[in-house]
């Protein structure tokens, strides 16, 4: 019962005043469960859902994902032999496909050129080189590059994306104009260095924005608003 009085007393003036972000995964944790986040069979499966996801839903990532298992293109050597209209077609459900196949083309391309088509190559390495390379390749930003680092290489990395920006300057941790590498040293600078950790984080943070911090924000039931009932 404590437990519970305690939470109800958390206003957003304490979030702003303590910037404990510890409390507020652990609300968000408490409120929404476990997310199982990123789906994938495969490290490889991660980073070629990474590089799909941007600018659509993971929905439509996942029907782009199923068309290249089914028919047998969901590896290195079969996406560098595939022709770029036919690996087009396959991930048209995924959007901007034209440029998407363009930027698969030239990730896969860079695996095999500098190492050999393997991913334990280029992920045997430290966090800020493999960083580094990563956004050498054309069409990874960081926030991909954050993606494919966290999730399919396990090295402890924050993910910042607009929803972080969005929830996070709502409750006065810093302005949604922040530049994305400043959103991420906050994060970094405040929480444990912990893979599981930024991993569930950034999950949950996507769940809220979904469900309640919409661009229309649904305050009601939300795990953040301490006058839910």
């Amino acid at each position: 019962m404590e437990k519970k009085q305690k939470r109800a007393i958390w206003t957003q003036r304490d979030f702003q005043s303590n910037g404990d972000l510890t409390k507020i995964y652990y609300l968000l944790f408490q409120g929404f469960g476990p997310q199982y986040w990123w789906p994938g069979d495969t490290p490889f499966e991660v980073v070629i859902g990474a590089i799909l996801t941007q600018n659509t839903s993971w929905t439509n990532v996942a029907r782009a994902i199923q068309n290249l298992k089914d028919t047998g293109c969901l590896d290195p050597k079969s996406l560098c032999s595939i022709d770029k209209q036919e690996l087009a077609h396959l991930i048209r459900p995924s959007g901007y496909y034209q440029i998407k196949a363009q930027r698969l083309k030239a990730f896969i391309d860079y695996l095999f050129l500098y190492h050999n088509g393997r991913l334990e190559g280029m992920f045997d390495q430290d966090l800020n080189s493999l960083r580094e390379e990563l956004l050498g390749i054309k069409g990874i930003g960081p926030e991909t590059a954050d993606s494919i680092i966290l999730y399919a290489a396990n090295q402890p990395i924050f993910v910042v994306d607009a929803y972080t920006k969005r929830i996070f300057s709502r409750h006065g941790f810093f302005p949604e104009t922040w530049p994305y590498a400043d959103i991420q040293s906050f994060f970094m600078a405040h929480l444990p260095q912990d893979v599981r950790l930024y991993n569930e984080y950034h999950a949950l943070i996507v769940r809220l924005a979904k469900m309640h911090c919409r661009k229309r924000p649904i305050c009601h039931q939300c795990p953040l608003n301490d006058e839910r009932t």
